[in-house]
């Protein structure tokens, strides 16, 4: 990365989860810290991770947190007095309210971590990204892409732009042929090993593999959650309407809201297997995979083993919660609404033993936590791309972690959740895709969508 710096270039650092990326990136702002001021974005979950770990590792750098309890003048006058080692940390929701201040500032080094975050070029926080101005620009993403390669050029436009060309010529170039594969598999080959040569050289990655020999064992486990009739029946009557309703609109509505109707009713689905609460708050029906939730945490408490438990859905987790309180389970929380200084006291808490659960939403917690006290993982409903599950479950199975770690999917049967982990099989990591020689890419269609519909399991 200080080469790619030096030659006046950005960088990926695209490691597996749980290898160090922060504390390579704080190694970096101190090298480059006496030439100038740095700026680091990150999600507001891991800010307060990011000034503890550069308090440890990086001492000599001076933290200045451009938080939420901070006025506009405060943010002004920071600004406004930048010195060299000055290490700003700003969550991405800020940087995009404030990019008109942030803009203006020239930073010797930027450091976009958990980037994944920038993968959409059209979103007013990528725009905002794309206008700070800075001598070397460094992202940090164990999943540089997640579904496709739209996001990829959407970080190189960040740290390198140009290198892709506009978005238009790259759709033509890479994109189109890769995506369609099956067409002419002749051209996707070409096409995918053309874009590997132009990004290689600004990636960097390792794999835990690779690097961690000594890393304990990881066991994943699916757990077949079967239904009672009743629940079943809910779930039946929800799937006949979702094709009734996509069916109705399919004749009046272009491709873009026929697609957004049908994730919609996915959604609903996806909520019913998780507990039928969730869609109708009234009703009695109770919920086979709660039950499967207290089966398993009785088992892990009687042998004094943590748990991270992880949802896509918040209400899920609050559905949780008052079961844990009703059935006297210590336990932490963290979803998106949770205040940034009470994350951190919150995982550090978990960590020094207050808590033998820690409730997490997969998209406020699933990236940039460190948890190695729990030593489960316990996902309650299959996220569309596995490596966001992964990444997840990386934040027990990581550098620090002393035991073996057991992972568990809690799947429901005969439902769309078991359509979704089928789809596991056949979707592949755009990044391992565009590393390892791997061509094939595939891509949640609307087709795909209705398959996942249909009666036969």
């Amino acid at each position: 990365a200080m080469r790619l710096a030096h030659w006046g270039a950005g960088a990926c650092l695209a490691d597996d989860m749980g290898l160090g990326k922060t504390l390579q990136a704080l190694a970096i702002l101190v090298a480059r810290g006496k030439q100038g001021p740095s700026l680091v974005v990150a999600p507001t979950s891991v800010c307060f991770n990011w000034q503890q770990e550069a308090f440890k590792f990086a001492p000599t750098l001076h933290i200045k947190l451009f938080a939420d309890s901070t006025s506009t003048i405060q943010r002004e006058d920071l600004l406004n007095n930048l010195s060299p080692l000055d290490c700003v940390i700003i969550s991405y929701g800020l940087l995009q309210r404030e990019t008109e201040i942030l803009k203006a500032v020239h930073w010797h080094t930027i450091v976009a971590d958990e980037a994944q975050a920038l993968k959409n070029p059209l979103a007013k926080r990528t725009k905002a990204a794309y206008a700070l101005q800075g001598d070397f620009k460094l992202i940090t993403t164990g999943t540089p892409i997640e579904n496709d390669l739209t996001e990829l050029w959407s970080l190189f436009r960040f740290i390198n732009p140009g290198l892709l060309g506009n978005i238009k010529r790259f759709g033509k170039l890479f994109a189109f042929p890769i995506e369609n594969a099956e067409e002419d598999r002749l051209a996707a080959r070409k096409a995918s090993q053309g874009l590997r040569a132009l990004i290689q050289p600004f990636i960097l990655r390792r794999m835990k593999n690779q690097v961690l020999t000594e890393l304990p064992s990881r066991t994943e486990i699916n757990i077949q959650v079967e239904m009672s009739d009743k629940e079943h029946a809910f779930y039946e009557a929800l799937r006949l309407n979702a094709i009734d309703n996509i069916s109705q609109s399919s004749q009046h509505a272009n491709p873009g809201e026929q697609r957004i109707r049908m994730l919609a009713e996915l959604v609903k689905l996806r909520q019913a297997c998780c507990n039928p609460k969730l869609v109708i708050a009234e009703t009695n029906i109770p919920s086979a995979k709660l039950a499967a939730l207290q089966e398993l945490l009785e088992e892990l408490k009687l042998n004094n083993h943590k748990a991270l438990i992880f949802s896509q859905f918040v209400g899920h987790l609050q559905l949780i919660k008052q079961h844990l309180e009703a059935q006297g389970f210590s336990y932490q929380y963290l979803d998106g609404s949770t205040p940034q200084k009470e994350r951190q006291k919150r995982v550090n808490a978990f960590q020094n033993g207050d808590g033998d659960i820690f409730l997490i939403s997969l998209k406020a917690g699933g990236s940039g936590l460190n948890l190695t006290a729990a030593d489960y993982v316990i996902h309650m409903d299959p996220w569309w791309n596995p490596a966001v599950e992964q990444q997840a479950s990386d934040r027990a199975h990581r550098m620090g972690q002393t035991r073996p770690v057991t992972i568990y999917r809690l799947i429901t049967q005969n439902t769309i959740e078991e359509r979704i982990v089928a789809l596991h099989q056949h979707k592949r990591d755009l990044a391992d895709q565009l590393l390892s020689g791997n061509d094939a890419v595939t891509k949640l269609s609307v087709d795909d969508m209705l398959n996942l519909l249909k009666e036969t399991f």
